[in-house]
């Protein structure tokens, strides 16, 4: 069986900033990603397909796909998409170029501006006719079809490891009750945060109901032909296959990079338009050539071609290994296909049809587990996906502040939250329920905010850091300014200061403070 992963997630970014990093990362996402993959998938959905994929939605995604706000600002951005291509399709061949390269230069872009308007035109009747009410409704339907299997995950995506185990406790609960309100579909399996595992959160998991979860094939030492159970818990751990996923994403090669695709890093400063093809690896921008659709197309056929070879190839070799039949894990983040990789939706699409009629078993993580691809159990070493395997991308020195304002930010969080709730003994003996307190859930949400793994990764990643830093800082700001107001006795003031930060981080809207584990 081979079994594809979807890994969809941005940090939350509506209300901070727009451009260069804010909400038009998510809108770039948005248009050239989450539309075109859920078009492929409603499309296959209706030939009547199932079990086509594992797809992983963070809550964080979620709560932006589904968020009015965004919903607006998303219309917004489609229309200002569909008027740059405009701009770009009524250049004259006098006019001067937005830059030296010839992908630039008025008959090229002239030419690219009418697919790209096109292609506008098409992405805005879409979100028109099926976006209104947000994301939650297509993929309901799309889990009601069986056409894929959910993978939740954590609130704000933390860095579980080094989360105190009280919150790590709560995010996850409340990460899966957040799904399940959207979707009417409580996961049975999760995407941890990273692939990021300490030895013990299997027990977490099996308390949460968690059945099945991945890691890293590093983290089963290249042995991922089979689902294993992790100690004595009965959660299975599923490892990413590298020699199948490298093929198509790698740091150093993989499709996206082939000469025919749309270069990303290549904009037209005129109108933000992408018209270049990659050309080649060591040329530079202002040398990039055209974008060639037809040339894009017949390498998509081919890297189709290859990989269901590559992935046939794996599944015997492996199947000869083991004595048993194997099953091969491929996993990605989505925003790869699109995004990324313009051409990666249709790459999808021909893929998943590709595969069956190459005689390839296409199920999901939870038919594999179903299916009996199960090995012995194991024991896990502490690990993630991110550079090293290890956890120095969210531990090393270069993010050691952020560790620390991290551990700083939620011992203040809950030692405030105790205090503001009473205890579990002292509630079960009260007359009437417990009210809820908006001002504790809120210190709760930001210090959520505050561990997202995506800012020390951004940090050490070198992309974005500033950003990233403000963020992070930002929201422990929130936490401390409400927090010191709510132990100082200005209950008053600190309910004015929950109010005015939920106005722009009022995401999980569900997150009920009294639910946090209780010492």
């Amino acid at each position: 069986m081979f079994t594809l992963v979807l890994h969809t997630h941005l940090p939350w970014l509506a209300h901070h900033g727009r451009w260069p990093v804010g909400e038009e990362w998510l809108y770039q996402s948005w248009a050239a990603c989450y539309l075109p993959v859920l078009r492929v998938l409603r499309t296959l959905a209706a030939e009547g397909r199932r079990n086509l994929l594992t797809l992983g939605i963070t809550p964080v995604v979620a709560a932006q796909l589904d968020d009015p706000y965004c919903l607006a600002g998303m219309g917004h951005w489609l229309a200002n998409w569909r008027l740059r291509a405009a701009e770009a399709a009524s250049l004259r061949p006098g006019d001067p170029a937005g830059s030296p390269a010839p992908a630039s230069q008025p008959d090229a872009m002239r030419a690219f501006g009418r697919r790209e308007h096109a292609a506008a035109e098409a992405a805005e009747a879409d979100f028109a006719a099926h976006w209104r009410h947000g994301a939650s409704p297509l993929l309901r339907a799309l889990l009601d079809a069986g056409t894929v299997e959910l993978l939740g995950g954590p609130l704000a995506h933390p860095f579980q490891p080094l989360l105190a185990p009280r919150l790590r406790e709560f995010a996850l609960a409340e990460g899966l009750a957040d799904t399940a309100h959207r979707l009417a579909h409580t996961p049975r399996g999760i995407w941890a945060p990273e692939c990021a595992y300490a030895p013990g959160m299997e027990h977490d998991y099996a308390a949460a109901g968690v059945g099945h979860f991945m890691v890293d094939g590093p983290s089963l030492h290249g042995d991922t032909a089979l689902g294993r159970p992790v100690t004595d818990s009965g959660v299975l751990a599923f490892g990413r296959d590298l020699t199948v996923s490298y093929r198509v994403w790698s740091p150093k090669s993989g499709y996206p990079g082939h000469a025919a695709y749309r270069d990303f890093h290549t904009f037209d400063h005129r109108t933000g338009l992408k018209p270049a093809r990659v050309t080649g690896r060591t040329v530079a921008p202002d040398r990039k050539a055209p974008y060639d659709p037809v040339r894009a197309d017949a390498a998509v056929d081919a890297h189709v071609a290859d990989f269901v070879a590559v992935v046939r190839r794996r599944l015997h070799s492996e199947t000869e290994r083991l004595g048993r039949p194997a099953h091969v894990v491929a996993a990605f983040d989505t925003e790869l296909f699109g995004h990324w990789w313009h051409e990666g939706p249709v790459w999808l699409e021909r893929l998943l049809r590709a595969l069956p009629e190459a005689g390839v078993r296409v199920g999901t993580l939870a038919d594999a587990a179903a299916a009996g691809f199960v090995g012995a159990p194991v024991e896990l070493p502490a690990g993630s996906w991110g550079s090293g395997k290890n956890w120095q991308v969210w531990s090393g020195e270069q993010v050691a502040d952020l560790v620390a304002l991290n551990a700083e930010v939620v011992d203040t969080a809950l030692s405030v939250v105790d205090k503001a709730l009473p205890p579990a003994a002292a509630a079960a003996s009260l007359d009437g329920p417990v009210v809820r307190d908006r001002v504790a859930d809120q210190i709760l949400r930001e210090a959520l905010l505050t561990v997202s793994s995506d800012w020390p990764f951004m940090v050490s990643k070198d992309s974005a850091a500033e950003y990233a830093r403000y963020r992070a800082h930002l929201h422990a700001h929130a936490t401390r300014e409400i927090a010191d107001a709510l132990a100082s006795g200005r209950r008053e003031v600190a309910a004015r200061l929950a109010d005015g930060w939920n106005r722009a981080d009022g995401l999980f809207g569900a997150l009920d403070a009294r639910r946090l584990p209780r010492p």
